[in-house]
Order: structure tokens, then C-alpha cells, then sequence
């Protein structure tokens, strides 16, 4: 395998040591941020903002997942001001998708592999309006499944037909897992990469040693993606990932897309809470973005 290793590490894909750690950082010189995922509508936001000040909490990235064509023009507009005047990015997900149009495989149990993907021309140019809309309404950060749409949008705002200064993440719904893909993704204009949830420390280890944009790591996870808790694992997971986005809050949902009640808002910066405690107790001289 030793010709195939290098062959990779003239790409830029090295094979990590166990004692791995990253020295990048994010802009401010920050290891790590947290995102709460699953907020869905402003109801949610306003209480998820309440608890952070109750709770004395800091966040820095809240994710919508379910789309933004299920937001009304008030609704976004409304969200945008809340995450503008409280210090948050903002980030919605593209509405159009498989499971939401006509195709009967992805709602099959093979076919569901592709659930997220843009099936088609049309439904390519309908992803395209639905962030058009959401830019025009003051949203700067877009949550992308799709690498096609990714290539075309990063296009536009290179050419200035989008805001130039619109973020894109990519979903753990897209499957990237590996510093290839990583590297992919980056390269035609990712700003923040989702792997799959159940990566372990040294596969995020060989994600990092290979790109430059933070990665986003679920510390937590809904039980129809596994229900798994990785709070313990957070000193590891910023020391090899840095600069790192903790999604945390996930365990409160059922599932993706989980309408997020006022209730379960509060509940996810809780959570953010514990993991923050965790930091504090096990790997005290991380640097949090402040």
C-alpha cells in the first residue's frame, strides 16, 4: 500500500499519527464554536436565545434543517434580525429535495441514500430560487446536500450574481467522510464541512490535516441517526479538529427536521452546557471563540 500513501500524499491526503493535533484555528485564534442545530422557526430561536441568557451560555451558528421554502417571508426576515442583533450566523438549509418531490425511491429503504440529493434540471433550478429568496431576505449562510448545487452557487457568488459574502456548509446528509471528499468539497467553495455523524477521532484527525475550513462535529445525536453521545469525547475531538463547530442540542429530537418546540430549545442549550462543562473540566486552556 505504501505507492498508494504517497500517491495520496502528493495530494495533500496524509495518514495521521496517533498523537495528532491541529494547529489551525479559526480567524480570531478560537479552537472551537457551538452550533445548535434543528431550530426551525423563530418561536424557537426566541426561546433558544432566552436560555442562552438564563443559562449565561455562548453560541455562535444556528442551523434551520428542514428548508427554507417552508418559512414565510416574515418568518426569515424575522430570524435574520434575532441571529443579527444576538451575534449568531444564521444558517437555512435548501428546501427542494428528494424526499420532497415525486421520487419513489427515496422513499424506499435502499433508495434512501438519496433522499437529500436534486434530482433533475427543474428541481436544481428550484434549490437555486429557494436561496435566492433567502439571500434576498438578509440570510448569509446556506446549508448545502447537494455538490452540483454547491459548484453552481459558489460559481454565482464568484461572478457576483449572489452576495459575495454568502457562507455555505455542507450537511452530514451529503455523506462526505474522508479527506478526499474533503478536499472536494473545499475545493469548489465549501465554508464549513459536515461529515457524517460517527466519525472517529483520527478519521476527523485525516479530515483536518487535509483542509483548511472548519469542520462541524455532532457531540450529540437523535436516535433515528444512531443516538449516540460523544461529550467525552470533545477535549480529543477540538484538539485534532480545531477550528471545530460543536453541533450540539441533537439528542432533544426525534429526528432530522424535528420541529423544535420553545420547550425543546431550551433543552438544547442545556446541553451546550454540559458539553461546556466537560471543556472546562477536561481541557480547561481550549480557546472558545468569543
Amino acid at each position: 500500500m505504501k505507492k498508494t500513501k504517497h500517491s495520496l500524499k502528493k495530494l495533500g491526503i496524509n495518514e495521521i499519527s496517533s498523537n495528532y493535533v491541529s494547529e489551525k484555528r479559526f480567524s480570531d485564534g478560537s479552537q472551537y464554536k457551538f452550533e445548535v442545530p434543528g431550530i426551525q422557526n423563530p418561536s424557537a430561536l426566541i426561546s433558544l436565545i432566552s436560555a442562552c441568557e438564563e443559562k449565561d451560555v455562548k453560541i455562535h451558528r444556528v442551523t434551520q434543517t428542514k428548508g427554507i421554502m417552508f418559512l414565510t417571508d416574515e418568518e426569515i426576515e424575522e430570524m435574520v434580525k434575532l441571529a443579527k442583533y444576538n451575534s449568531l450566523d444564521l444558517f437555512l438549509s435548501v428546501g427542494p429535495r428528494a424526499v420532497y418531490d415525486t421520487s419513489a425511491t427515496a422513499q424506499t429503504k435502499e433508495g434512501s441514500r438519496i433522499g437529500y440529493r436534486l434530482r433533475g434540471y427543474d428541481n436544481l433550478v428550484y434549490a437555486i430560487e429557494d436561496v435566492k429568496r433567502a439571500l434576498e431576505l438578509g440570510v448569509r449562510g446556506i446549508v448545502i446536500y447537494d455538490e452540483g448545487l454547491l459548484l453552481v452557487l459558489a460559481k454565482m457568488r464568484e461572478n457576483g450574481e449572489i452576495a459575495k459574502d454568502t457562507k455555505f456548509k455542507l450537511s452530514a446528509h451529503a455523506g462526505a467522510a474522508n479527506p478526499a471528499s474533503a478536499k472536494l468539497f473545499e475545493s469548489i467553495g465549501l465554508n464549513s464541512f459536515n461529515p457524517v455523524r460517527d466519525l472517529s477521532i483520527s478519521m476527523i484527525g485525516s479530515i483536518r490535516d487535509a483542509i483548511d475550513i472548519p469542520i462541524d462535529i455532532h457531540t450529540e445525536n437523535p436516535k433515528s441517526t444512531g443516538g449516540f453521545i460523544r461529550h467525552y469525547e470533545v477535549p480529543e475531538i477540538i484538539k485534532v479538529g480545531s477550528p471545530v463547530y460543536l453541533k450540539t442540542g441533537g439528542s432533544v429530537a426525534k429526528h432530522h427536521n424535528w420541529e423544535t418546540t420553545s420547550v425543546e430549545a431550551r433543552k438544547r442549550i442545556k446541553q451546550v452546557l454540559l458539553v461546556q462543562n466537560v471543556i472546562d473540566r477536561y481541557y480547561p486552556e481550549a480557546v472558545v471563540s468569543k
